[in-house]
């Protein structure tokens, strides 16, 4: 970088954000580490070190900030043919989301199978991670999930919890949905179901960004988000990390929800005897919505030759 500054190399950078965004590039690219990145900020940035913990009025408006959000828990629903849906749009602190979370467990506690759509899911809390997991397995023996090893302080362990607010959702099928935007916390959701064995992985490969860290000023206007940590899973020892996690079944993101509609009533229907009127329509139409849905891909993607 400071080569690129003596030889002019940033002489056509016009604006803080190209120059976050170009800054961003080049050190992915020399690291290989595509968590890192640099970003601008339009108001002059407090001067905090990494490891100042928030004020209680800081945790008040950001815990406000995020309840406006619901949690990013962002729908909930029973679909046709009785598959629960929950879409996230981010992992919320657990002291933040528990009961929302439990809110919504309990609202698709009756379901046959569940969808969980994370593809525009970029990441979060590793503890709501370990808290909604913790939903999806019995609570007793606990299941070690993930440690995050540190280079200044002891590895970080992430466990199932024996307590859930609300009903576990247990041996029955789970459909979880992933795609370019699924990042950091959400690869790390589906990367250590996927190692359990827990679901079923539709949509495209994630971002591939596994390294956990902190923020670093590095001027009034600019700060970057340095990787210090190391995600490893429990049970294969590694991670996500540019690689990203890969589909068991790869569909275009825009058709991941409908396919796993799909799938979860089909595999319903082998489950079932007799198999009722509601999962019959429900195979019939969502079977011709997919459909619909392919050739209106194709037909788009010929229009772009």
């Amino acid at each position: 970088i400071r080569q690129r500054i003596a030889a002019g190399g940033y002489g056509d950078i016009v604006s803080g954000h190209q120059l976050a965004e170009t800054l961003t590039n080049q050190l992915q690219t020399l690291t290989e580490d595509r968590s890192i990145r640099v970003y601008c900020s339009r108001v002059p940035l407090p001067n905090l070190s990494a490891d100042t913990p928030p004020t209680a009025e800081e945790l008040a408006y950001q815990q406000q900030q995020s309840q406006q959000r619901n949690f990013d828990i962002n729908r909930v629903e029973r679909l046709a043919g009785n598959l629960g849906y929950i879409q996230l749009y981010g992992f919320e602190p657990p002291e933040f989301a528990g009961e929302t979370l439990a809110a919504a467990m309990t609202c698709i506690a009756h379901t046959e199978g569940l969808i969980i759509d994370l593809r525009h899911n970029r990441g979060g809390s590793p503890a709501m991670v370990a808290l909604v997991c913790s939903y999806l397995f019995p609570a007793y023996p606990a299941i070690h999930l993930n440690d995050i090893h540190w280079p200044d302080r002891a590895p970080q362990q992430s466990w199932t919890l024996p307590y859930v607010g609300g009903p576990r959702y247990l041996e029955r099928p789970i459909y979880l949905l992933i795609g370019p935007e699924t990042a950091t916390a959400a690869e790390e959701f589906a990367y250590t179901l996927k190692q359990l064995d827990r679901v079923t992985l539709l949509g495209e490969t994630t971002a591939g960004k596994a390294n956990p860290g902190t923020g670093q000023r590095l001027h009034d206007h600019f700060w970057m988000f340095l990787p210090t940590g190391r995600v490893v899973n429990a049970i294969t020892g590694s991670n996500w990390e540019g690689s990203g996690v890969l589909p068991d079944l790869k569909v275009p993101e825009e058709l991941a929800l409908k396919t796993s509609h799909y799938l979860g009533l089909n595999d319903l229907s082998k489950r079932v005897d007799p198999v009722g009127e509601e999962l019959k329509a429900a195979l019939e139409t969502v079977k011709k919505q997919l459909d619909q849905m392919q050739q209106d891909l194709i037909s788009q993607l010929g229009g772009l030759r």
